[in-house]
Formats: structure tokens, C-alpha cells, sequence
């Protein structure tokens, strides 16, 4: 058995002590996998997939999430919570994913209780050990378990065993809520947010697979991957036209291409403490 089995044997030996669960569901490459993993190792009747739909959330998340439910033959439900309504979330400090990741768990945590589900799951994974994750600490509070990172498994470990079991997100890009995209101490409103929206799902659908929209007040910078940026220049005056009409005055390039947490680079140590959120 090679190491990258032997973690997935550890993941069932988790998942099975667990008993039922509910799992928080985004449709993302983590979360993905968690379910596939939790429907093999306990049985449909023993998983549920809940997906938040909030203002952070781009529709087609949502869509997707939807799909692939129904593709892996989950129970699944869609609930909807507001981010902006938690008090000091839409002042975005640091910690914003501390708020985010609390009120959620508030959401899952009764419906795991009421429906007789013994454990609320989410899909942290062991690389978030090492960036700014303050939902990590908010998971530790509340008892909810991660299970891919107590298993030890990493993102390229979960892309290579995705495409070894059939799942289609095993070369989806890595995905991270709206807000993410307004840099910390900036105000996050609804508009903000369906603009980043409306902007990076137009990129998208120009062909740009790993794209974000990062909003500094009325100015769009746009990352892609550096091998993407000679192919984006291209289409620059059309990209141009759209953000404008969306309603950016500015719009620009970042010339050092698309990195997770661009937004965090700067924050000085003392302010990244190790916890997880999405703030990529």
C-alpha cells in the first residue's frame, strides 16, 4: 500500500468513528472529495451535504454544488445565511474568517442535532496548517471535525485520488469566497461582491480558468496565472469594456500573475495567525 492509500484508509477509519454526519458542502476540490469519501465509508443514509448559499457565494458555485451532489447521489440541501448580517464581518478584519466560519457551524450544528447526526465535517486540509486561516479556530471551538487534515492529506494528494475515483473537480481551480477579493480593512458590501461576481464569471466564460478579480475601491486587478497574461492582454479592450459596464472605474493587470492569497502579502507576522478560512 503506498503512503497516499494509506492516508485514504486512515480518512475511513475517521469518517467510520464519526458515525453521521453532515457535511459542509461548496462544491469545491476539498469539500468534493470529503462527501465522495463520507458516502463510501458510511453510506448515503448516513451523509448529508449542506450547501450555504450567501451573498459571498458566486451563483455558479452554487449550480455546481447542486450538480455534484446529484452526480455522487447525495442527500443534499441548500440552505441561506447572510455573512453581512454577522456583526464585524462587512468591516473585514483580519479574523473575517473567523466570523464567517462561526455562523456557519450556528447554521450546521443545530440541523446535525435536530436530525440526529452525531458530527458536523468540513474539508480543511493539512496545507491550511500553514497560511492565515482563522475558521480553523472557529471549526475548534464548535467540535466540528476535519477530517482530510486529521488524516494528514494535502491538496495534490486529493487532486491525484479525485481523478483516480471519477471526480470532476480533480482539476478544479482553487476556489475562495467573494470577499476574499477586498482587501482587509476595506468595507464589503452586496454591490462589491455581485461586481467581483459578475466580473470574474465573465472572465470565466472568456476561458480563464484560475482568474480573480481583486477590488480596491473602484479599481479591478486582475490575476491569471503569468502563462495566462499574454492571452489576457489580448483580449484587454474587451475585458476593459465589461468591467466598466459592471461598474469599475480602473482596470489592471496584475503583472506578477494569479497567487493564493495575494491580499495576505500585506500583512505583517503578527498578524497572520496560524487558524482556517478561505482567504485566499
Amino acid at each position: 500500500m503506498d503512503h497516499i492509500e494509506q492516508k485514504y484508509e486512515k480518512l475511513g477509519e475517521l469518517l467510520q468513528s464519526l458515525g453521521k454526519v453532515v457535511v459542509a458542502f461548496s462544491g469545491g476540490v476539498d469539500s468534493a472529495f470529503l462527501l465522495k469519501a463520507a458516502l463510501e465509508f458510511l453510506g448515503k443514509d448516513n451523509v448529508l451535504a449542506i450547501t450555504a448559499d450567501s451573498e459571498t457565494y458566486p451563483v455558479r458555485e452554487r449550480e455546481e454544488a447542486i450538480a455534484l451532489a446529484k452526480e455522487l447521489g447525495a442527500h443534499h440541501e441548500v440552505i441561506h445565511t447572510s455573512e453581512l448580517a454577522i456583526p464585524g464581518y462587512a468591516e473585514n478584519p483580519t479574523n473575517r474568517c473567523y466570523f464567517c466560519k462561526n455562523s456557519l457551524f450556528d447554521h450546521l450544528i443545530p440541523i446535525a442535532n435536530e436530525r440526529g447526526y452525531d458530527h458536523v465535517v468540513f474539508g480543511a486540509i493539512a496545507d491550511d496548517l500553514g497560511d492565515h486561516r482563522p475558521g480553523l479556530t472557529a471549526a475548534h471551538e464548535k467540535g466540528v471535525r476535519a477530517p482530510l487534515l486529521e488524516a494528514g492529506i494535502k491538496k495534490a494528494e486529493i487532486r491525484h485520488l479525485s481523478r483516480k475515483f471519477g471526480l470532476r473537480t480533480w482539476d478544479k481551480p482553487s476556489f475562495a469566497c467573494l470577499s476574499s477579493r477586498i482587501p482587509y480593512g476595506e468595507l464589503i458590501t452586496a454591490q462589491k461582491l455581485s461586481m467581483i461576481d459578475q466580473a470574474e464569471d465573465f472572465l470565466i466564460q472568456l476561458g480563464f480558468k484560475q482568474v480573480r478579480v481583486r477590488q480596491h475601491e473602484n479599481l479591478a486587478r486582475i490575476e491569471v496565472p503569468a502563462s495566462d497574461i499574454a492571452e489576457l492582454a489580448a483580449v484587454a479592450d474587451t475585458v476593459h469594456a465589461k468591467l466598466k459596464e459592471i461598474g469599475y472605474s480602473y482596470v489592471t493587470m496584475d503583472l506578477k500573475g494569479y497567487r493564493s492569497g495575494s491580499l495576505n502579502e500585506v500583512l505583517d507576522s503578527s498578524q497572520l495567525k496560524v487558524g482556517a478560512g478561505s482567504h485566499e
